[in-house]
């Protein structure tokens, strides 16, 4: 450090004073009186870095966050060997969620003040939040350097060396830090914590025998507080160790919790059970030994077979038909897979409604023969025999016509049959049996938006958001509520509104965004509070975060329609031209608007101080309510493949995720990617359709480039093509073998008609390939059916319409491929549906 900058930084006894007030009145939050000392000082020294720098930050705090950010970049300029410089610019590039710079500057300034905690804590943070294991490590060995008294730095320190893979060294941290321990009461949750961690330690290192010894030492000497914790873990040790204990220890466990499926698994693990007799045999005798038991009943269905399996299967559905256990059906689903034991259920089944009829001689409970009914419905339904599960509900309707079940399993069955306005009158009539109850609201709310009545759909979801909430979509979105963003943007999407659906999906990512966010926070808590374990398992967990349904769903519809707009921009402008709004859009247009100027009305008469702390984070503003800004994005490619670049490690396993990434990619003349992608869906289905249309697309591509790829990814592009799609092999001939294997499959069918419009084959070719899917050989799925239909209309096809009125003959109980003016009836139906007494309506 110059002696130039140390006299530039230096001041005057009276204004270090000040200075030093500043920092005070900036950590008690006295923003108006720290503002007002700040000026004090610049009105003498204008260039003094680190007070314009303070300066800046309190302004950002106090909501002026450009002046502020200026302000600070600017006091950095002037005094760059400046710690407090750098800390200050880093809290708002750390405010702003840009982990990556806050860390650069953290690190500067810990170049001129190597010992600083503030920094130095906040810089481990960041790095665990970042993942650079190689600096948390360095960084939190500096802490315990500097603080070897706190516990917690140890702690933090053995998990920094666990991170980044070196157990040795997290387990010599531990022995060190259990060494410097003394007078430890009994039962004390941290050093329990502590000591649960020293096993994990071991656990990971292979070390099972001296894990297992460390645990029942202290375990035995009153240092463990979660007892539960104890004896799942000694079991697990003890199976890794092919003990003859183990077999005891789960046995424990089993009596502790018989309900946990995981102890049974366990159990019958340590016992080296290979045949399905003898794991019955086990199950069976837990069972007469703990009656109460449902988990062994329930596994036992799993092994069993033949006469055994119905005897059993009888008993288990007997008990929780006489109970009314409404989830039976979800819980016995999974035997669907085997044929024989399918049909012994439905043999079963026949076999107890016939016993528990009102007009039997038996005696019995009406509610059994109601919930037997219930079970029925749900039967026939999933093996898609849709007339009888509602002819069967009808029979339970009219016996018992207040159960709620019965019409959300109406509403059910309604939708999968392709009646989706039927589905939201069956679970309107639901949600009236009890207006109060907010799973029934919100799966009626959830079915008006699948069958495209979004606005009634609100309606529900206002019933129980906040009434001061600017919309029920605006407070749905801020209690990140998953399950109303994917199915909103569905259902914009197959509305038509692009804009509107991209909205959502964009919103699911920001959710996701929040949730890795909403970690940092943990990073330095769990070593404060020594929840190490728990810790541990979060990032686990948040590691793999996007690999979440939902995400998956989200990101690959919205590289769709990103995708989409690259390849025709003339949709952005049908979108953002000003075209005449219906009068429900205009309904709801004015009453978005007066809510929002509601909002802002409320606002007004609070005055607000201006001492009043607003942050560092950047406020949450949306300046795009419609989506149209997104819609319109220069760069929507690049957008794709943001959503889509988690997928590629945490949804490998997922084909369309592959397609998805190949279309992004082939159209950034991403080359070797793009096959990469293709390579990896051959990997998982080799006779996917999809896959057929990318591959017939991808040569298409290679065979149109003027000159092939540089080197060196030229050679390995054009050499993976070949292996995809052999060079002696002719589209044509690729796509009519493609065709004669798949002769059956309708989606198969409708690809290779795909490939014939890409390969420019007369739309009348088109036409009656894609009509074979109505073949009687053909296994035409309702969804798929749809689909075809919807590219016949795209096309322009004179023949659309006799496409789909074949469907509609086809599939007697679906309502989606009746004419448009049939539709909009059977809409009406649903909205003129009689307004709910005020009894029912809710109030939060």
């Amino acid at each position: 450090m110059s002696k130039l900058q140390l006299a530039k930084r230096a001041l005057p006894s009276k204004e270090g004073t000040l200075f030093k007030e500043v920092l005070t009145l900036y950590e008690t939050r006295q923003l108006k009186k720290g503002l007002k000392t700040a000026d004090q000082i610049l009105k003498k020294f204008p260039e003094h870095g680190e007070t314009m720098c303070m300066k800046g930050l309190i302004l950002v705090h106090m909501g002026r966050r450009e002046e502020g950010l200026d302000l600070v970049k600017k006091g950095v300029r002037l005094d760059l060997t400046s710690h407090i410089c750098w800390h200050v610019f880093g809290l708002i590039q750390k405010g702003e969620k840009n982990y990556e710079e806050a860390l650069k500057s953290y690190m500067q300034a810990l170049r001129f003040d190597k010992e600083n905690m503030n920094i130095l804590r906040d810089a481990a943070s960041l790095q665990s939040q970042l993942r650079l294991y190689d600096g948390l490590v360095e960084t939190r060995h500096t802490i315990a350097r500097c603080r070897p008294v706190l516990r917690a730095n140890w702690i933090a320190l053995s998990v920094a060396y666990h991170l980044n893979g070196n157990l040795q060294e997290a387990k010599k941290v531990l022995e060190h830090y259990e060494d410097s321990l003394k007078n430890v009461p009994d039962y004390d949750v941290e050093h329990s914590e502590t000591t649960m961690y020293h096993v994990k330690v071991l656990e990971d290192m292979g070390d099972y025998a001296e894990a297992l010894a460390f645990l029942d030492v202290n375990s035995k000497s009153r240092v463990i507080v979660d007892k539960t914790g104890v004896m799942e873990t000694r079991a697990r040790l003890l199976s890794k160790l092919k003990s003859e204990e183990a077999e005891h220890a789960w046995r424990v466990l089993i009596d502790h919790n018989p309900d946990c499926t995981d102890y049974y698994n366990g159990y019958l693990a340590s016992q080296n059970i290979s045949s399905d007799d003898a794991a019955l045999h086990v199950l069976t005798e837990i069972s007469s030994q703990i009656p109460r038991a449902n988990a062994p009943r329930r596994l036992a269905l799993a092994y069993a077979s033949g006469d055994q399996f119905r005897e059993l299967a009888k008993a288990y559905l007997t008990s929780a038909l006489v109970k009314g256990v409404p989830s039976l059906f979800a819980d016995i689903k999974s035997l669907y897979q085997n044929q024989a034991s399918l049909e012994i259920i439905q043999s079963v089944l026949e076999e107890l409604l016939a016993e528990h009829t009102p007009a039997s001689s038996s005696p019995a409970e009406p509610t059994t023969y109601l919930w037997i009914l219930y079970f029925q419905a749900q039967h026939f339904s999933h093996l898609s025999q849709y007339d009888k599960a509602l002819e069967i509900l009808e029979r339970a309707i009219i016996h018992t016509p207040t159960l709620p079940e019965l019409y959300t399993c109406k509403g059910r069955v309604l939708k999968r049959a392709g009646d989706p306005y039927g589905a939201a009158r069956a679970l309107e009539e639901a949600r009236r049996l009890d207006g109060q109850d907010r799973f029934l609201n919100t799966k009626c709310a959830k079915y008006h938006l699948r069958a495209g009545l979004t606005n009634e759909a609100y309606h529900f979801f206002g019933l129980f958001t906040k009434k001061d909430a600017a919309s029920p979509s605006a407070d749905l979105e801020d209690m990140q509520s998953l399950l109303y963003l994917i199915e909103d943007a569905d259902a914009q999407r197959r509305l038509g509104k692009l804009n509107l659906a991209l909205k959502k999906y964009a919103a699911i990512n920001k959710v996701f965004d929040e949730i890795e966010d909403d970690q940092y926070d943990f990073h330095g808590y769990s070593m404060r509070k020594f929840t190490v374990n728990i810790y541990l398992n979060l990032l686990t967990w948040e590691d793999s975060l996007r690999s979440h349904p939902v995400y998956v769903k989200a990101a690959v519809a919205a590289s769709e329609i990103l995708v989409a707009l690259h390849d025709d921009p003339a949709i952005v402008k049908r979108y953002t031209s000003s075209e005449p709004l219906t009068s429900a859009e205009k309904k709801a247009q004015k009453k978005a608007k007066k809510a929002a100027h509601k909002k802002e009305d409320d606002k007004k008469p609070v005055p607000t101080s201006t001492n009043e702390d607003k942050g560092l984070e950047i406020p949450n503003v949306d300046d795009d309510p419609d989506g149209l800004k997104l819609l319109g994005c220069s760069d929507p490619l690049e957008k794709a493949a943001k959503f889509l670049h988690p997928l590629t490690t945490l949804a490998a396993k997922n084909i369309d995720v592959w397609i998805a990434v190949y279309d992004v990619a082939i159209r950034r003349k991403k080359y070797l990617q793009a096959v990469q992608a293709l390579v990896h869906a051959r990997e998982l289905d080799a006779d996917f359709p999809e896959l057929h249309v990318r591959l017939a697309h991808l040569r298409k591509t290679a065979t149109s480039l003027p000159q092939d790829p540089p080197a060196p990814i030229g050679p390995v592009f054009t050499s993976t093509v070949s292996t995809l799609l052999p060079d002696e092999v002719t589209l044509e001939t690729f796509n009519s073998q493609y065709l004669q294997r798949h002769s059956s499959s309708p989606l198969a069918i409708f690809a290779a008609a795909r490939v014939l419009q890409t390969l420019g084959s007369p739309l009348e070719e088109v036409e009656n390939t894609i009509f074979a899917t109505l073949g009687p050989d053909v296994k035409l799925t309702l969804k798929s059916a749809r689909t075809i239909l919807d590219y016949l209309v795209q096309l322009g096809s004179s023949r659309a319409e006799e496409y789909r009125t074949s469907c509609d003959q086809r599939f007697l109980l679906a309502t989606v491929f009746k004419t448009a003016d049939e539709q909009a009836s059977l809409v009406q139906q649903v909205v003129d549906m009689p307004i709910a007494s005020p009894k029912d309506e809710v109030e939060i």
